[in-house]
């Protein structure tokens, strides 16, 4: 080509959670069962949806609307419901046209950041969920700034940390929080959250909160939204059905814009999304119309609350599991689906191994593992040797070297045995 084609923060997208499938389906064509521990989608799990969501669906789907455009910003009547939703938490208030349509929270995000000057940074938690951490870094070409979650405190914030980069790189114009988080399943407390509105406050940027999660509590956790304590500072909520119906196959998403007009820098850019998305013509339009008559249905709590007990008694079964293992350093669960499990300083090496019978498939794993982080190399020797898909924790804009697994196996003795194998690998790993 006469010029290069490619942005410097293009080499920023990166996605292990799906790159590790490429690997793991290069096993599966040499015969190895796999098990797939690495991506948050219920369905695949074997999640039940109801019948009555299904009749609803299905109901829809004989309407000839639903086939057609909806309004750029969203159905007006589902912005409506969901205004009344938001707004019964008593905190910021919004109207409809605070309110923002996109295919799926992918969307949301990749516009979101792709709209920011490039000078301008989000800085987000670390371990970071991809998605926000390449699409954040790939608008500034360059690596993603990030705040530190820490494990030796039940994966809470380091709030003295973010404040001084917040302080001190004038850059950053805004504060990213994942709540309940992805990939570690922390809730933040309260009191937290207050003070990240306090430093966003006095340092004049703005807040964002992915919140697809907001719902999937559990074990006595309490999830805030953030109109809830968001005060008078400027920010946006991303929303989405993809895990709350559960429905990841809708892609849709939503962002809810509070606090529009209290700084006009924020006004505008909340402004750019509205035109980013009218280029596009809008959404779509199905999922749109389901969520009202799904999320507003008397039955949807109670469907809601069982799923919820559900994942917190897979995660108490977990924790029973591999919380003994001395080599981890191990965090129970309250929200999300999943759990980030840190090796302790000094276990992991790069002479480590399992046995793995297949000799085609110990090729692959032994080149694989040739110059990688000790994470990976644990990983790459799991899938190997079990046909556990984990995603390392390294690919997750972090230091820390461990793995993140999921909660959604719906069959518990199927469940049992994964991780009774996955706990068994890990002894025999570290000590080979």
């Amino acid at each position: 080509m006469r010029k290069k084609l490619l942005s410097e923060g293009s080499k920023e997208f990166k996605y292990e959670i799906r790159e590790i499938v490429k690997k793991a389906n290069q096993l599966k064509a040499l015969g190895l069962a796999i098990h797939w521990e690495n991506i948050g989608d219920p369905i695949e799990k074997k999640c039940q949806i109801p019948a009555w969501i299904k009749d609803i669906m299905a109901g829809l789907v004989q309407q000839n609307h639903s086939y057609g455009y909806c309004p750029s910003k969203g159905n007006l009547q589902t912005r409506e419901f969901l205004c009344k939703r938001t707004n019964a938490l008593g905190g910021a208030q919004i109207v409809p046209e605070d309110i923002l349509f996109f295919n799926g929270l992918g969307d949301a995000i990749s516009t979101t950041y792709q709209l920011l000057d490039i000078t301008s940074r989000v800085i987000g938690p670390s371990p970071a969920y991809s998605t926000h951490s390449s699409a954040e870094a790939a608008h500034a070409n360059t690596e993603p700034i990030t705040y530190r979650l820490d494990p030796a405190n039940h994966w809470y914030p380091d709030l003295e940390e973010l404040e001084n980069k917040v302080k001190y790189n004038p850059n950053i114009v805004g504060i990213l929080i994942i709540n309940p988080d992805n990939p570690t399943g922390m809730v933040y407390p309260l009191e937290s959250l207050k003070k990240i509105i306090e430093i966003a406050k006095k340092y004049k940027v703005f807040v964002i909160s992915d919140e697809v999660y907001n719902k999937i509590v559990y074990n006595g956790a309490k999830s805030y939204s953030l109109s809830e304590y968001i005060d008078d500072v400027p920010g946006i909520a991303m929303k989405a059905l993809s895990k709350e119906f559960p429905w990841p196959g809708s892609r849709c998403g939503w962002l809810e814009f509070y606090n529009r007009e209290k700084d006009p820098e924020f006004t505008a850019f909340c402004s750019a999304l509205d035109n980013a998305k009218m280029i596009e013509v809008c959404s779509t339009t199905l999922p749109q119309l389901a969520l009202p008559l799904v999320l507003g249905d008397s039955r949807y709590e109670t469907h809601r609350a069982n799923l919820n007990e559900q994942i917190g008694r897979r995660s108490a079964l977990i924790n029973k599991i591999l919380g003994e293992v001395p080599e981890l350093m191990f965090n129970p669960t309250y929200g999300a689906f999943y759990n980030s499990i840190i090796f302790r300083d000094g276990v992991l090496n790069n002479k480590q191994t399992l046995p793995i019978e297949n000799p085609k498939i110990k090729e692959k794993v032994e080149e694989w593992c040739k110059g990688v982080s000790h994470d990976y190399r644990f990983v790459y020797y799991l899938l190997g040797a079990t046909g556990i898909c984990v995603v390392p924790m390294s690919s997750f804009c972090s230091e820390l070297q461990g793995f993140r697994i999921t909660l959604l196996e719906e069959d518990e003795e199927e469940l049992n045995r994964i991780f009774t194998s996955l706990r068994d690998a890990i002894k025999n790993y570290v000590r080979s």
